[in-house]
């Protein structure tokens, strides 16, 4: 593979004739964590969206892996090393945790699943409690674990999250942000994470973007960015933090 594992370039999106995306241009290093912070209605789920091929981008490019994924069918997407816990967890609530967690392995294949199980279970010990429990009864927290979890069993080389410590209470987003590490630390996982939450975001971030009505107003390491005057009025000391 040559340059970046996720390249956007100059990705234009629309709803119908209202512009939502205006020329993003962003990379995804391999190993890294990289985090997308902005307001809400700034176009960051919007992106996580295009990436994953639903809606399409009208213009411009986003490259895999080397491969041009751009205009590929959101399944192909899906099986070619991406996996995505999008904003809301959209589990399936009827199913228990362990049918969940057999969904996200079906992506791919079978093969690894036992061993890919008892990763997930020692990772997040309460999902092998609740095993047997429909989804749709678990904790907010809980439901999370299970959206990471599920996206997990596909084995994948790009993690999408969207908005994980949404509705969560601290000490959850805590546990949430920490498991988020221990997979880039231990495991070499790439994680690409679209956060209102911008101090843990920034915190736990190699590298971060600022999202301004659909376009990007600044990059910078977390660290550089968390100490920007601007990003902390904008983001951390306005009640984002």
């Amino acid at each position: 593979m040559t340059g970046p594992l996720l390249q956007v370039r100059g990705v234009e999106t629309y709803y119908g004739k209202i512009q939502a995306l205006r020329g993003v241009d962003l990379d995804v290093e391999n190993g890294e964590i990289v985090a997308l912070i902005g307001a809400n209605g700034a176009g960051k789920s919007t992106l996580m969206m295009t990436i994953c091929g639903s809606p399409r981008a009208r213009s411009g490019a986003i490259r895999f892996d080397g491969s041009d994924i751009t205009a590929a069918p959101t399944h192909q997407i899906m099986r070619s090393g991406i996996a995505q816990a999008p904003e809301g967890r959209r589990i399936f609530p009827r199913m228990s945790v362990m049918e969940n967690l057999q969904m996200g392995a079906a992506v791919t294949d079978m093969t690894h699943f036992a061993d890919d199980l008892e990763r997930i279970f020692a990772m997040f010990p309460l999902l092998r409690k609740r095993s047997g429990q429909r989804g749709g009864t678990l904790s907010g927290g809980e439901q999370q674990m299970l959206a990471i979890a599920r996206a997990l069993m596909s084995r994948p080389r790009l993690l999408l999250l969207d908005e994980p410590s949404l509705g969560l209470a601290p000490i959850i987003v805590r546990q949430i942000f920490a498991a988020i590490r221990d997979l880039n630390r231990k495991q070499g996982l790439t994680v690409f994470l679209v956060e209102q939450n911008a101090y843990h975001a920034l915190k736990l971030a190699h590298r971060g973007y600022v999202m301004v009505n659909g376009a990007i107003a600044m990059t910078g390491t977390g660290a550089e960015l968390l100490a920007r005057e601007d990003v902390r009025a904008a983001y951390l000391e306005g009640g984002h933090g």
